[in-house]
């Protein structure tokens, strides 16, 4: 008797686009913003160098 053992690989779950937002709109021209999830309040930087750091 043999036993299958391949795995299953689930399909994408959507192959839409991802939602894109400008950094710079969502720090209304400044350098950070806070972005909210499931009650935490993270915050967004743009760094001198232009590099995007997220904190909680």
């Amino acid at each position: 008797m043999m036993i299958d053992r391949t795995i299953s690989r689930s399909e994408p779950r959507d192959t839409a686009p991802l939602p894109t937002h400008d950094a710079a709109a969502l720090t209304e021209g400044g350098n950070q913003a806070q972005i909210l999830l499931d009650g935490l309040v993270y915050t967004l930087r743009i760094t001198r160098a232009g590099k995007l750091i997220l904190t909680k």
